[in-house]
C-alpha cells in the first residue's frame, strides 16, 4: 500500500511539473500585447476570443499527444511530419519553425530594446538599447542550458511576483465604466496575437517523454496547464482596459499605431504611480523569459538541423545567426513589436501548431494504419473540420490586418 501511495504521489508531482511547464511555456511577452491587439473590443468580446483560443490550443495540444503516442519515443515535430506527411511535411515544418521563431525573436528584441529605452527615460538611443538587451540576455543563452535555466528560473519568479503585485495594485486604479465597451470586430482582429500567446505545443514531445508517455497524465497537464495563461490573461486584460482609455493620444489605439505594448501608455495615464514601476518590471521579466526560451530552442534546432556541433566557435556562429538578423530588423523598424507578434501568430503558430497537427491526425486516423489508437480528442471528422475552420478564420484575419 505504501509503495502504491508513493508511486501515486510521484505521478501527481510529475503531472504538476508538467502542468507548470505547459503554463510557463505559453505565458510570456505575448500577453503584453493582448489588450492593445484587442483595443476597442471591450472586456466581454475579448474574453470570448480568449476562450475560443484557449480551447483551440488545448485541442491541438491533445492532437500532438495522440501523434506522439503513434511515434517512437523521442520523436519531435519534424519526425512526426515526415512519417505522416512525407518529405513535403518535413520541409514545411522546418520552414515554419524557422519563420515562427525568428519572428518571435524579432518581436522580443524590439520589445526589449523599447523597454530599456523607456526605463532609461530616453537617454539610451533605441539602436543601442536593442543591442544591449540582445547582448546581455543572449550571453546567457550562449553559456548553455544550465546557466540559461537558472537565470530563467529567477526571472520566472520575478514574473509571477510582479504580475500578482500589478493585478493587486492595478485593481485600485480601475474605472469599471471603461469595461462596458462592446466591439466584436475589434476583439476578433486580435486573434493572430492571441494565437501566439497561447502557444506551447512545441514542448509536447518533451512533456510526453517526461511523463513516461502516460496519456492521462499528459492530457491533465495540458488541460490544467493551458488554464494557467487563460486565467492570467483574463485578469491582465481587465486591469489594463480598466485603466487605459481606448481613444485619445494616450490610449490603446495610439499604442497600437505606435507598435507598443500595453505597458507603454501606463506611464502617461498613471503619472508617478508605483503601478507603472511594477508594470515595467513585469514587462521586463515577461520579455526576457520569452527571449531566453525561444532563442535557446532555436539554437538547439539550428544545431540539430544543420548538423553543427554546438560548442566553441561554432556555437558563437550559431548565436550570431540567431541574433544578428533580428537586431538589424528591429533597429531598422523599432516599432515592429506588434507586427512581428502578429505575423508569428498569424502564420507561424496558426500553420505549424494549428493546421499541421490537424492534418497529421487526419492522415494518421483515416489514411494510415494508426486508426483511432491512442485517440485523445473525441469528435471525429466533424471536430477536425471545425478546428480547420478556426485556423482558416485566423489566417483570413491576419491577411486582412496585413493588407489594411
Amino acid at each position: 500500500m505504501a509503495v502504491k501511495e508513493k508511486s501515486a504521489s510521484q505521478s501527481a508531482q510529475k503531472t504538476l511539473i508538467g502542468t507548470l511547464l505547459v503554463g510557463g511555456t505559453a505565458l510570456g511577452a505575448g500577453m503584453l500585447a493582448l489588450p492593445v491587439a484587442t483595443a476597442g473590443g471591450g472586456l466581454v468580446p475579448s474574453w470570448c476570443i480568449y476562450i475560443l483560443s484557449w480551447l483551440f490550443s488545448m485541442a491541438t495540444g491533445l492532437l500532438f499527444v495522440e501523434i506522439g503516442l503513434w511515434m517512437k519515443p523521442g520523436a519531435n515535430i519534424v519526425t512526426m511530419a515526415t512519417v505522416l506527411l512525407g518529405e513535403w511535411g518535413r520541409r514545411a515544418v522546418w520552414v515554419l519553425y524557422i519563420f515562427l521563431f525568428y519572428f518571435l525573436t524579432i518581436a522580443y528584441v524590439a520589445g526589449g530594446g523599447d523597454l530599456v529605452h523607456q526605463i532609461a527615460h530616453g537617454s539610451i538611443p533605441m539602436p543601442l538599447a536593442i543591442f544591449l538587451f540582445t547582448l546581455i540576455f543572449g550571453a546567457f543563452v550562449y553559456l548553455g542550458t544550465k546557466v540559461a535555466g537558472r537565470v530563467n528560473a529567477i526571472l520566472m519568479a520575478g514574473l509571477i511576483g510582479t504580475y500578482l503585485m500589478f493585478i493587486g495594485m492595478g485593481c485600485m486604479e480601475m474605472k469599471v465604466e471603461m469595461l462596458e465597451r462592446f466591439g466584436w470586430k475589434n476583439a476578433l482582429l486580435g486573434l493572430p496575437i492571441i494565437f501566439t500567446s497561447f502557444s506551447y505545443q512545441g514542448v509536447i514531445p518533451s512533456l510526453l517523454q517526461y511523463l513516461n508517455r502516460d496519456a492521462r497524465a499528459t492530457r491533465m497537464a495540458i488541460i490544467y496547464g493551458t488554464t494557467i495563461p487563460f486565467v492570467a490573461y483574463v485578469f491582465w486584460d481587465m486591469v489594463i482596459k480598466g485603466i487605459i482609455p481606448v481613444e485619445g493620444p494616450l490610449g490603446l489605439y495610439a499604442a497600437k499605431s505606435a507598435g507598443q505594448s500595453a505597458v507603454a501608455p501606463l506611464a502617461n495615464i498613471l503619472t508617478n504611480s508605483p503601478v507603472v514601476l511594477v508594470a515595467n518590471f513585469f514587462a521586463f521579466f515577461a520579455l526576457t523569459t520569452s527571449f531566453i526560451g525561444v532563442t535557446l530552442g532555436l539554437l538547439d534546432f539550428l544545431a540539430d538541423s544543420l548538423h553543427v556541433k554546438n560548442v566553441g566557435m561554432r556555437r558563437i556562429a550559431l548565436c550570431a545567426l540567431i541574433y544578428i538578423p533580428p537586431v538589424i530588423v528591429a533597429t531598422i523598424n523599432p516599432t515592429i513589436f506588434l507586427q512581428a507578434l502578429g505575423l508569428a501568430g498569424g502564420f507561424g503558430c496558426a500553420v505549424l501548431l494549428g493546421l499541421m497537427p490537424i492534418l497529421m491526425v487526419w492522415v494518421g486516423r483515416y489514411r494510415s494504419s494508426y486508426g483511432m489508437r491512442h485517440e485523445q480528442l473525441f469528435g471525429g471528422r466533424p471536430l477536425l473540420v471545425l478546428l480547420l475552420s478556426f485556423v482558416a478564420l485566423e489566417l483570413v484575419i491576419e491577411l486582412i490586418t496585413e493588407i489594411f
